[in-house]
């Protein structure tokens, strides 16, 4: 997985790009991820680049074992007092190679999948790393993945050539598959099949 470090430098070196550009009601946007500015959702990726594999466990003692409750802390820990001083946070940590204790695959599909929580409600838009939904489709829900949907629907890309899982077939783009299993209900709508239903109900 040497190449994995690479990739999460780019896209946050792009995210930080993108980021330059906002003005300050859009930093207030609501982001994909429920009840979360984009604001907030810059602030949980900051969190997750500071985040050691020790730092998680002791975070999720602290929090009482609640995963939510350690992002939102994490939220509130790395959010600036406005958007210049968490976008100067930012910069300081894009280059870490600190991870929680997840398969390494997982800080890829992260950035991909928040990149998107920011941008689509935007109006920004950028071709991520292909490999993304591949690596979700493989990753367990309990590290934020979507394995086990996939043992009920099988997805399958109209714009590469990944088709994976067994079941009713759900088709759509790469990305918004991507979205789909990783709970971003929006993405739904771009997709067709007999199995979105199915998809629907599990998310």
């Amino acid at each position: 997985m040497s190449d994995v470090w690479p990739i999460v430098h780019a896209e946050r070196a792009a995210l930080i790009a993108d980021l330059e550009t906002l003005t300050e009601a859009q930093w207030d946007q609501p982001s994909l991820c429920d009840g979360w500015s984009v604001h907030d959702v810059v602030a949980h990726i900051i969190d997750t680049a500071m985040t050691t594999r020790l730092g998680f466990v002791y975070g999720l003692a602290r929090a009482g074992f609640d995963f939510d409750r350690q992002n939102a802390e994490g939220v509130e820990r790395e959010r600036g007092p406005d958007p210049a001083a968490t976008l100067l946070t930012l910069r300081e940590v894009a280059d870490r190679t600190w991870t929680p204790p997840a398969p390494m695959d997982s800080r890829i599909v992260e950035m991909v999948v928040h990149g998107e929580d920011i941008r689509r409600p935007l109006g920004i838009t950028r071709s991520y790393p292909q490999r993304a939904l591949q690596l979700q489709a493989r990753t367990k829900v309990g590290f934020g993945g979507a394995k086990e949907h996939l043992d009920a629907v099988r997805v399958t890309a109209t714009d590469s050539d990944v088709s994976v899982g067994d079941g009713p077939e759900v088709r759509g783009p790469s990305l918004s598959l991507l979205l789909a299993l990783s709970g971003r209900r929006v993405a739904l709508a771009e997709l067709d099949g007999p199995g979105v239903a199915l998809l629907a109900n599990q998310l």
